[in-house]
């Protein structure tokens, strides 16, 4: 059997417990991502839920003591220099990436140190 990808759902992405006023003054205050509403039968896990374009990101709540990953995920933007020059108005520290063909990218960590990228493709 071949498993068919019918598209990405969504990412999960942490933050310490209490900080989901933190993660929506972030996520939707800063890049714009709109709050979406959790099932009730997981409102108790604490967390929220925000939709990045076709793509929702789920921010749950762990114990993230020291810890620090390469594990991200990565949003195809456009202008993609004009949203780093943004964020780093709003004191969000960007980072280079190593150059990949026809991609320009740079990543960043949100407030609760989850890596985030950000890119553009040139089209061939």
């Amino acid at each position: 059997m071949k498993i068919q990808i019918k598209r990405f759902d969504h990412i999960q992405l942490c933050i310490p417990a209490g900080a989901e006023n933190e993660a929506r003054a972030f996520y939707t205050d800063i890049l714009g991502f709109p709050e979406k509403e959790k099932p009730e039968s997981l409102k108790g896990n604490g967390g929220a839920w925000f939709q990045a374009g076709e793509i929702e990101v789920h921010v749950g709540v762990e114990n993230r003591d020291n810890y620090d990953t390469k594990s991200h995920p990565a949003f195809e933007v456009e202008d993609v220099e004009a949203v780093r020059a943004y964020l780093e108005e709003n004191g969000v520290e960007t980072f280079n990436e190593k150059p990949i063909p026809n991609v320009t990218r740079f990543s960043f960590r949100d407030p609760f140190n989850n890596r985030i990228e950000f890119l553009s493709k040139k089209r061939t």
